[in-house]
């Protein structure tokens, strides 16, 4: 009898261990993956070797960010565009900074298109302070700048809590705020363009509108379609900046 049961626990034993085995195989994994390569700079390394080079008069335009801009379907949005998609889900504005030469520089883009913050309040690679956010950011500008890449820093979107989870007590809505003014005043102060989608998909509580996100983070299609026609215009003017540029640098020459 004794046998039984004692034989009946170690079953339970064994059932229990392999299954928090399966819980904590794949978080182990991805801890171990951002130890080796903490600004995840493998993802893009086959794609940017297979990147052709900038064809002549090529408006190539690289959409830097996180999973706002992984999720975003450029090919449909922005049909026939040379545009490339160089976002990760999760990721910081630190881990963006590292990773900006391999994936912005080295593609020799004329505009960058940069959207990244949220997942900085958030706290997904730590705490952070707009200070520490807001200097990221500088650090990209000034990287850009010095490789005549002209910059477009996109705000970071509202969040609602309209879904499952309340994404206010993750993001900080005044804290957004903070972070969309900044960057506003740095575009004033510097040769960049501010691409303002807060405005559109914010709503009269300071939420995210509820139609253009399901979970409060992300656009859904709607969402991205509106953001989609913003962005058009904040390219075609930083294309024009950038076409000065380039003109009075050669005529200086």
């Amino acid at each position: 009898m004794i046998g039984r049961v004692l034989i009946k626990m170690q079953t339970m034993l064994k059932f229990i261990k392999m299954s928090i085995a399966r819980l904590i195989a794949p978080n182990a994994i991805r801890r171990l993956e951002q130890l080796n390569d903490w600004a995840q700079l493998h993802i893009y390394q086959a794609k940017n070797k297979q990147l052709s080079p900038v064809a002549l008069n090529e408006d190539r335009i690289v959409f830097f960010g996180d999973s706002i801009t992984e999720f975003w379907d450029l090919a449909t949005m922005f049909s026939g565009k040379p545009y490339v998609n160089r976002g990760i889900a999760g990721q910081t504005t630190s881990q963006l900074l590292i990773r900006f030469r391999p994936d912005v520089i080295a593609l020799h883009p004329k505009v960058v298109l940069i959207l990244a913050g949220t997942n900085d309040l958030a706290g997904n690679t730590g705490a952070m302070t707009l200070e520490m956010i807001t200097g990221n950011y500088a650090s990209m500008a000034e990287l850009a700048r010095a490789n005549d890449i002209q910059v477009i820093f996109a705000s970071v979107l509202p969040i609602h809590d309209y879904g499952s989870v309340k994404q206010s007590e993750f993001r900080s809505p005044i804290k957004i705020r903070a972070l969309n003014d900044w960057l506003q005043q740095y575009c004033i102060q510097h040769p960049h363009i501010y691409l303002d989608y807060y405005s559109t998909l914010v709503n009269d509580q300071t939420m995210l509108k509820a139609e253009v996100s399901d979970d409060g983070v992300h656009p859904n299609d709607q969402g991205y379609r509106m953001m989609t026609l913003l962005a058009e215009n904040a390219i075609a003017n930083a294309l024009t900046i950038n076409s000065k540029y380039t003109l009075t640098s050669t005529t200086s020459i």
